[in-house]
């Protein structure tokens, strides 16, 4: 792994020239970020939230949920900019702390205008952790688009009875109803649609066509315990529940605030092992192949016997998002270089979402990425291409990516949030700050947006790769603080 760049002390910020983007009515900007959640309201039970459909509709329609209550609050288009010189003078004391270690690198800017507010070591590339799903959101979303969804297939052997499962790199993929992911596509749904194509064909066996992904299964610069400790696994093409090998407990596990399970570490073949049983075949029965080329008939090889689809992509990075799931993160960076003719492994992802980035007008010197959860130490993302990120999501000129906004975490209320912002130096951020957080050993990174005390909306990036390793907490603190100052002052 190469060593970050040296640190770079404050500056006086200005406009960024090389790069600056379109600016557009404040008006506009409000409506596209409350069309995109930023004046949020709390959402409903999470099984509607994510797209599933109610077990028994007319209770549904019978008990109309509660109307949502507000969350965070419109910004005021007519608010005061703060000025330069107001907001340093009030970081200028909090990003020096040792809490955050001695390479602390900082954007903050006006969404409304792009103008740069404060920047410390703004360009640098710093190894960003979980805020590299920023990224993956914007780049997926430009390439896809936001009601794209990933297909799972059937289809028809070389020999008679053979079925071919064709992974198309759905993570959320589910077993029948009872799955990790509500409203997640279902394997008993494609078993159904594959008995009813062969008619009186008997199924004899199952190949596991994973071909679509290629490379190693794991990033090399992950640490080596990521693979087993819950938080990541194998990333195959095919696999349901994002791997996780017991669902029932992992819910359990989610619902107390527990996100890491256990993954089994072949998911391609525990897919297809799944998808044999609900044939009724043995799990004997199963093997990896490919699938042959497209028939021209429904019963020739490589007719398709059965499809279905995951959830549209705002779906999957609502998920991604508030859960920060590294898996579904991996399997959207992989749609990104499908999208752009790449290979789907993780240097082939990396590389498409950097021409992404450039395409968008992002600054791709920028952005080194070894993956797209941010799991790697080898990623390197500058804290001004991300205050960039969020100001062209939320600018107007691309729609598509304001649904980012919907998924990300509120200070003391959700996500990786919601018991944050609840001492005495952090309560100003409660309910005003929204943003994506990272964390590794020694890494610690927030991006997102802030509402300051007079209504203006800033995005905000800092992010530190050389903390105390034993010092979560306190760094949690202090990156909260920042925050939280920016939600408190006018900073004029």
């Amino acid at each position: 792994m190469n060593a970050p760049p040296g640190a770079s002390g404050p500056t006086t910020p200005a406009p960024r020239r090389r790069r600056r983007l379109p600016v557009v009515l404040a008006v506009l900007l409000l409506l596209v970020l409350v069309g995109a959640g930023v004046a949020v309201v709390r959402p409903g039970p999470v099984a509607g939230w994510l797209g599933s459909e109610a077990d028994d509709p007319q209770a549904a329609a019978a008990a109309p949920e509660p109307a949502p209550s507000a969350v965070l609050a419109g910004a005021d288009p007519n608010a005061p900019l703060p000025t330069p010189d107001g907001v340093r003078a009030a970081l200028d004391p909090l990003v020096g702390v040792g809490a955050l270690g001695d390479r602390v690198n900082v954007s903050v800017a006006d969404v409304a205008t792009g103008q740069s507010l404060f920047a410390r070591g703004a360009d640098d590339g710093t190894v960003p952790a979980s805020v590299t799903k920023l990224v993956t959101a914007v780049t997926v979303l430009s390439a896809r688009g936001p009601a794209y969804r990933i297909p799972t297939r059937a289809v028809a052997g070389a020999n008679p009875g053979e079925v071919v499962i064709v992974g198309g790199g759905d993570p959320t993929l589910a077993v029948d109803k009872k799955g990790f992911y509500p409203g997640a596509a279902r394997l008993d749904d494609l078993a159904a649609q594959v008995k009813q194509a062969l008619g009186g064909v008997a199924p004899t066996k199952v190949i596991v066509d994973s071909s679509l992904y290629s490379g190693p299964v794991y990033e090399p610069g992950w640490d080596d315990d990521i693979p087993t400790g819950g938080y990541g696994g194998a990333i195959t093409a095919l696999m349901t529940d994002a791997g996780r090998s017991d669902v029932p407990q992992a819910k359990k596990d989610h619902d107390a605030g527990n996100h890491g399970a256990e993954r089994v570490s072949e998911p391609d073949l525990a897919a297809g092992r799944s998808f044999a049983r609900l044939l009724g075949l043995p799990t004997s029965a199963v093997s990896r192949g490919k699938a042959p080329g497209e028939g021209a008939t429904a019963g020739a090889p490589g007719g398709e016997l059965g499809k279905v689809e995951s959830l549209p992509m705002v779906r999957l990075v609502d998920i991604m998002i508030t859960d920060s799931d590294n898996i579904i993160a991996e399997a959207l960076a992989r749609q990104v270089a499908l999208a752009r003719d790449k290979p789907a492994s993780f240097s082939g992802a990396a590389a498409a979402m950097d021409t992404v980035a450039g395409e968008l007008g992002l600054p791709a010197d920028e952005l080194a990425l070894a993956d797209g959860s941010g799991l790697s130490r080898s990623d390197r993302i500058s804290p001004s291409l991300l205050t960039d990120l969020i100001t062209l999501a939320g600018n107007g000129k691309h729609p598509e990516l304001a649904a980012i906004f919907g998924g990300l975490p509120v200070g003391g209320w959700s996500g990786t949030l919601g018991e944050r912002y609840e001492t005495t130096g952090t309560k100003a951020g409660a309910g005003v700050v929204r943003a994506k957080t990272g964390t590794l050993t020694g890494v610690h990174a927030i991006a997102g947006l802030v509402t300051t005390a007079d209504g203006r909306l800033l995005t905000f990036a800092v992010l530190t790769d050389r903390a105390p390793a034993d010092g979560m907490t306190a760094a949690r603190v202090a990156l909260d603080r920042i925050a939280a100052t920016l939600a408190g002052c006018g900073c004029r």
